[in-house]
Formats: C-alpha cells, structure tokens, sequence
C-alpha cells in the first residue's frame, strides 16, 4: 500500500487507475464472483496454467502490487464520494460527481467493482437522508429520540476497510472519529451501537431543540455533495406546503361542524353548518383551532430563521465561501426576486418563507369565508379576537429573534460554534427591522383586511343605532338619563374590545368621533331658536327649557365620555386625540345653545350700566361728608338684575363650570363698561365723586353672581380696584400714577381728565358730535389703543385751534398733563 500512495502521489489517482483497470479486465476469476485472478477473495482456487498465461511474467512484487491497486481502485471510488473534487473546493458552482476518479474509463464488465459503485450509490443515498433527517432535527422544537440508521451491506470489501469508507462517506464534521471495529462516534449525541463484524449498523441518537451544530453538519453534508441549494428550496417549499394544510384544516367546516364525522362525508345536498343552539361549540372549536395554527405558523418561522441563521453564518472549511453566497449563485427568483431592503446581496428565504405564509393566509381565509358564512360572520363578528391571535404571533416572532443569537451562544463548543462565533450580529431580520419597501407585519395583517372593515362597520352601526333610538323623527325632547347611559356604555364597550391593537382602537375611535357628532347633530336640531329663547324679561320659556335640557345633555355625554378615555389603559395619543377633537365639536355646540341668552344678559347690563348718565354726579359733597345713598340707583337695578338671571335662567345648568366660563367673560365685560362710563361724567362734582366710588365698591358685589370669585376676574378686576383712588387725585398724580399703561390703558384716564377741564375742552364723542352709546359703539369697533388715542388727540388739537380762534393767551391748566400723557402713550406705543 506505501507503494501504491507512491504511486498515486506521484502520478495522480487517474494516471493510477487506467492501467490498474486494464490489467484486472485482463484476468479473470474462474470461480463464480469472476473477480480478477489476484483478488478472488470468496474462493481461494488455485489456478490452472492454461488459466496462469497473461501472468506467468508477472513478478510476485508486481502481483503484489496488483492486489494491492485493486483495492486501492476501490477504496479510492469509495472516497471521492466523501470530499467534492477541487473545482467545487474552489466554489465553482459543479454538481458533484461521485464518481468524478473514474469519469472516462470505462468500468464495465469488473462486476466488483461494479458492486461496489452500487454499495458507493445507495451509501450516498443513505448519507443523503441522513443528513435530511439531521437537518429536521436540528431545527425542530422538540426532542427526537432513537432514530436507527442501518447501513447498506459491505459487498466484496473486508469489514474493517467498509467502515472507513462508510466514515469517509458521512464526514459529517463531528467533534471526534473513532474507528475502533464498527464503533464511529460522530458527533457528542450521536453512538454507533457496537456490533462486531456485521455488516449492519445503528444509530441511536437523541437532538437537543435547534442546534445550530447540527444545522451546520448536515448542510455541510449537502454542500459537499453539491445539493445544498435544492435541499434548502425543498425545506423551505416543505414548510410552506405543512402551513398551508394546516391552515385548510384549522378551517375546515366540516371538521368544525361535525368534530365526530370529520372522517366522514356529508349526504347528498347536505351543507355543512352549525346545528341550532350548536354555534357555541362551533365558535369554540374555530378559535382552538386558530391558537393551535398561530403556534405551528410561529414554530414554522422560528426553524426557517434559524435555518437561515445558520446559513449565513456557516462557511465551507475549504473553499471558506459562506452557504448563502452558495445558494444565491445562479438562483432562480425563488430566491433572489426581491430584495427587501438589502444592500449586502445576501438572499432572504426568511422572506421568501414569510410571502408564502402571508399569501396562503389571504387566499386560504378568502376562500374559507367566501365557501362557509359562519366562518365569515365567525372572523368579522370577533375580529378583535383573530387580530389578538395576531399579534400574540407577531409577538412572539420578535421575541424568538431577539433570543435567537442567545441559543446560538449557548448552543455547543464544536468547530461550528467556533465559526458561529467569529461572525458578526445578523441584522437583516425582517421580524426585527422594518424594511422601507415592505412591512412583514402589515403583510401579515392583510389577510385581515376585509374583516377589519366589515367589523369597523357593524362597530358603527352598534354605536349609531342607540343614537337614532333616542332621536326619532319628530321628537323634541333631548334623552334621558338611562337613555345617554346606554349610549355611553356602548362607546365604552367598543373601545375596550378593540384595545387588543392600537391601529384597531384608532380605526373604533374614529367610529366614537362619528359617533358624538352625530348625537351633536341630532341635539342641534332640537335647540330653540326663537325670539323667546333670548327673552330675559319673564321665567323661562318652553324653548329656553328645552335648550337647558339639550345644554345638559351635551355636557353629559362630553364629562362621561371624556371618563371613558381616562380609564383606558395604554390608550393611543393619536386616538385619544381624534376623540378629543369630536368632543370640542359638543362643546362650542354647547357655547352656540347658551350665547343668544348671554348675549341678551349683556346687552341688558350694558343698558343698565349706560343709564348712570341720566344721575347728577356734578354736586358738592354734602355737610355731612358723606352720599346721600349708598350707590346710584343705576347700581341697584344692575344688582338686581344679575342676581334674577341667575336664578331664573342660569341655575337651571347643571353644568357650572361651562356657565361661569361664559359668564365670567360677561362679568368682565361689565366691569369694562362700567369703568369707561364712568370716565366719561362729565361734569363731576365732589359729592359724585363719593357716590361714583361707592359705586365701584358696589360693582364688585354686582358682578359676584357671575363668577366663582370676584379676584378671577383678572385684569378686569385690578382696573376696577386701580381706578376708584384716582377720582380723588389730582391731574398731576394722575398722571405720574404707575397703574397707567400697565393696568389702567391711557385712553381711559384722557377721557377721565376731560372731566376736569372747562367745556370749551370737548371730550371726543362731544367734538363729533356722537351720542355715548354711539361713542361707545366705536369704541368696541376699535379695541386699539393707537385708534383710541388718535381720536383724543383730534379733540385736543381742536381745542388749541378753538383757544387761538378766541385769541385767549392761556390754556386750560389741565391741557399740558393731558399732551403729555398723550405722546407719553404714543411714545409706549412706538
């Protein structure tokens, strides 16, 4: 054998093997095996001489020789099955040829040898599956025990040399070969069972869940002999075909309908459907076997990512090209159609995988529905349920892929652990990172799609119908209190069962939008419009109760519903912000219903305050140093009159809150009024100074009907307490007064010292001839400072025209304060 490695290394195995074969088709056996004379070894004949004439010349060294390459031909075929030649260890993309030593010589008629390339086939078969099954085990979830592998019979080989080749053939990567008679070891779980000189075997192995090891060898096993590249396609398109079964039988009707004939085939005409008072039973059986579909999608993509994991990772230890390279090379689209975001040009079949799944869900529930009724009304009716399931999924998907790389870690100590190791973090996880072109979650969800929307619609309706109960045609009357509970526990109902999904609560929130405006809607129609709804003269009116009544119904669905929201729990912003927005639609309806009685409650006090014109305030101070009368009669009437309004028409709102927001903003205005009123007396006398302060004092209890304390008033308020000192200071303190511009604006105190000068100084409204309603009037049209102020300005200058008409040589001694407040003002203007 040292001379025939000689000779091999020397010359190469197929400059070896055409001679060797020449010569052993030259002598023949005359036994029955006729194999060649010099490696007959079932009989041990001596042969004749007549039998001996081709070889007498043969030395006994070359004979020796010759038995020797006999069986080196042999060992040799047997090997060149367990390594691929060296254009595929270079990567070429070749089929592997077993018999690649022996292509171009022809080995017919040495029936041995041909035995033995039968023995090399069915041994590459069984290598074959048994990589097959090693591959299913090492990406399976559960333990698979005793799995027997028998080996095909060593014809014509002695048993030692027939377990080297069988070795030699499996070459599986293991941790440690040992060849010790029939006992291999390949790997750390894997025994050969001791059986000395048979020609059979047993494998009796146990695998662990997912090892990455076991991978890894048996797609090293399919490398070498050049079928790694169908062999994942056909796992891939083998899970995809299990789902789509289970998927069919998980929606089977009539295993559903009839769990105890599922075997059996209905009559003649007979449909398969629930059976009455049955549809419970049917519901439950549908929804299990939706769990169990979700856990056989979920276990599925779990393997096909840790199949792909090990590829991409996994490198052949010759040609160091890395398995997926491998199998994108010359692949057909199955592959390599879309890319899925990547940039690296690495081949996704976890996304091939997923598309299948995807597309077999859409089209398998498609037709299910479309065939059965139940099954639609079962998915749309509870479709909260089957998008938990869903998620649930996706979940756990996204979990398995963040602990993946964990069980990679911690999956072995072998020469693949090794290699695992040394590459980098996978980041092409379609589980983990959305792609800008594709989404797998909503690719997964699509088959969803048309029971989303039959559910979004019949949600509507759920909610719509208690609406138009408690609105009929015709009616007058807002509903009642049991009425609104009802609707409010529908929209509560909605919401919390489609909490399982925040795009689901979304889609159902906007459902609760629609919903509250149309219930705003149907109570706009109900509200009085009428003369008699502004009325504030009488009690209240049949019009001016019924808006009360819608007022507060609106103010309960608002304060109810906003409860609602509050108590769900991880509540979308987007969501909460759509009902949100539907809500303040209710509330400036609620504004719209009450605004014509404020504005007749305004416009009242704005009358009664206006009427302190009509009193004398140009008296002295009596002897007694103090007013006749509290406050002016004007103040009592203003009392008097905020006080009914809100007993007769505003107590009736149950919504106080929303009614001292409005009427504080009418307590302000008030007070506005009432100030700039009083700056306009003219002319003003020491005792109407004491009874104008007195009302002052007066107008804070006026207007505390209004609001929940008079202090909140704000701005407002500070003016009417800055102001009262002012009437009993002189022009020259005025004008250095730190209130003004800050707190009092300077129009109002230019008006005020008009008061104190000779009437030839007319005040504006006076200049122009206007009355003081009128003046008043455009004084709300022109809220501006600057406009305010230049309408003074015209009055002062008239003056000085006015003076210099008269040819007078002095002005009036308040005229020089008031020009220089006045371009003061202009000046904080600018």
């Amino acid at each position: 054998m040292r001379r025939i490695g000689l000779i091999k290394e020397e010359h190469g195995e197929r400059f070896f093997l055409e001679p060797v074969v020449s010569i052993l088709k030259a002598y023949k056996c005359v036994c029955s095996c006729r194999s060649p004379s010099a490696l007959c070894i079932n009989c041990k004949k001596t042969l004749s001489d007549s039998e001996r004439k081709g070889s007498e010349n043969l030395s006994s060294r070359s004979r020796y020789l010759l038995i020797e390459a006999g069986e080196s031909l042999i060992l040799a075929l047997i090997s060149s099955y367990a390594r691929p030649p060296v254009d595929m260890q270079l990567g070429h993309s070749k089929k592997v040829q077993g018999d690649y030593l022996s292509q171009g010589i022809d080995l017919s008629g040495i029936e041995v040898i041909e035995n033995d390339l039968l023995f090399i086939a069915r041994a590459r078969l069984e290598v074959e599956n048994q990589a097959k099954r090693l591959l299913e085990q090492g990406v399976e979830t559960q333990r698979v025990g005793n799995m027997v592998l028998s080996c095909t019979k060593a014809s014509g080989l002695h048993s030692q040399k027939a377990w080297a080749s069988l070795q030699a053939l499996h070459n599986l990567r293991s941790t440690r070969h040992i060849c010790n008679g029939f006992e291999v070891s390949l790997m750390e779980n894997t025994r050969y069972c001791k059986q000395s000189r048979s020609p059979y075997s047993q494998f009796n192995t146990v695998f662990h869940t997912l090892n990455p090891t076991q991978v890894g060898t048996a797609l090293q096993v399919f490398h070498n002999l050049g079928t790694l590249k169908d062999t994942i396609a056909n796992v891939v398109d083998g899970y995809c075909t299990g789902l789509e079964e289970n998927i069919k039988n998980a929606l089977d009707i009539k295993v559903l309908t009839q769990p105890s004939q599922a075997a059996t085939r209905g009559g003649p005409g007979r449909a398969a459907m629930p059976t009455p008072g049955n549809t419970a039973a049917f519901r439950a059986a549908l929804w299990t076997n939706m769990e169990k579909l979700m856990d056989q999608i979920c276990a599925a993509c779990g393997q096909v990512q840790h199949l792909q994991k090990v590829l991409t990772k996994k490198r052949d230890p010759v040609s160091h090209v890395c398995f997926i390279d491998e199998i994108l090379k010359n692949s057909p689209p199955k592959f390599s159609t879309v890319r899925c975001g990547q940039e690296d040009g690495q081949s996704d079949i976890l996304y091939k995988f997923w598309t299948a799944v995807t597309q077999t869900l859409s089209s398998q529930f498609q037709s299910a529905t479309d065939s059965s009724m139940f099954l639609k009304q079962a998915f749309e009716g509870e479709y909260p349920k089957l998008l938990r399931l869903y998620n649930d999924l996706w979940k756990r998907l996204q979990q398995y892929s963040q602990n993946i790389q964990r069980n990679f870690n911690t999956s072995g100590t072998t020469d693949l652990f090794a290699e695992l190791q040394q590459m980098e973090e996978d980041t092409q996880d379609i589980f983990m990172q959305k792609k800008q072109d594709y989404d797998p979650e909503k690719a997964l969800k699509d088959s969803l799609q048309q029971y989303e929307a039959a559910y979004l619609s019949k949600s509507l309706s759920r909610l719509f119908d208690p609406i138009n109960l408690v609105f009929p045609p015709g009616g007058r009357n807002p509903p009642s209190s049991d009425e609104l509970d009802s609707i409010i526990k529908t929209i509560a109902s909605e919401l919390n069962v489609a909490a399982v999904d925040p795009d689901l609560s979304l889609a159902v929130a906007k459902n609760v939008a629609k919903t509250i405006q149309l219930y705003g809607v149907k109570s706009e129609q109900l509200l009085s419009t009428q003369g008699d709804a502004s009325q504030v003269i009488g009690p209240l009116t049949e019009g001016q109760r019924r808006n009360v009544a819608v007022v507060n119904s609106l103010y309960k669905l608002h304060q109810s519903v906003l409860k609602v929201i509050t108590n769900q729990s991880s509540f979308p912003a987007a969501a909460e912000q759509t009902v949100t927005t539907a809500l303040k639609v209710v509330h400036d309806l609620m504004g719209s219903a009450v605004q014509p009685l404020l504005n007749s409650v305004g416009d009242s006090v704005e009358a009664i305050i206006i009427t302190m014109h009509q009193e004398d305030f140009s008296g002295s101070l009596p002897s007694s140093g103090k007013p006749d009368v509290p406050c002016s009669l004007y103040m009592k009437e203003l009392q008097g009159f905020i006080a009914r309004v809100m007993s007769d028409y505003f107590r009736h709102f149950e919504c106080f809150d929303f009614v001292f927001d409005n009427t504080e903003a009418m307590a302000q205005r008030a007070i506005e009024l009432f100030i700039r009123h009083a700056s306009l007396i003219r002319p003003l006398g020491e005792g109407g100074k004491m009874r104008l302060a007195a009302d002052f004092a007066q107008m804070e209890l006026a207007v505390a009907p209004l609001c929940r304390r008079v202090s909140d008033l704000g701005k407002s308020y500070r003016q009417l307490r800055s102001f009262r000192p002012l009437l009993f200071q002189t022009s020259e303190h005025i004008a250095s007064s730190p209130a003004l511009g800050e707190v009092i604006p300077f129009s109002i105190i230019l008006q005020f010292l008009f008061a104190r000068a000779p009437p030839e100084l007319k005040s504006p409204f006076q200049r122009a001839e206007w009355s003081i309603a009128r003046y008043s009037q455009w004084l709300d049209d022109h809220p501006s400072e600057k406009d305010r102020l230049a309408l003074i300005r015209g009055a002062l200058e008239a003056y000085v025209q006015s003076v210099r008409t008269r040819e007078e040589k002095e002005f009036a001694p308040v005229y020089p304060i008031m020009v220089q407040l006045l371009q003061k003002a202009m000046s904080a203007l600018q």
